[in-house]
């Protein structure tokens, strides 16, 4: 079983689509959360994580930032560690 990921996007970002695809792709399942309309969430994204650009993308409750960092620790293999259910 793998690690839940929540994904918080807006409706017009091309890194959200980015993100969801490559997701996709490796076969992760994952919530989508659209903030587009929600400043509170917002709000709160930006209290979590210091940043206040979307997706912002979570696996099993941490902060993992955005896609790009998504990307790199998918290239480096990483990804597939934090996704795994801790032994």
């Amino acid at each position: 079983m793998a690690a839940e990921v929540t994904v918080y996007t807006t409706r017009v970002c091309s890194y959200c689509i980015a993100a969801k695809r490559l997701l996709g792709v490796r076969g992760v399942a994952y919530q989508e959360i659209d903030v587009s309309h929600d400043d509170a969430k917002r709000a709160w994204l930006v209290e979590a994580t210091g940043r206040r650009t979307v997706p912002q993308i979570f696996i099993a409750g941490e902060s993992i930032g955005g896609y790009d960092e998504l990307a790199l620790l998918d290239r480096s293999g990483e990804l597939a560690k934090k996704l795994a259910i801790p032994a």
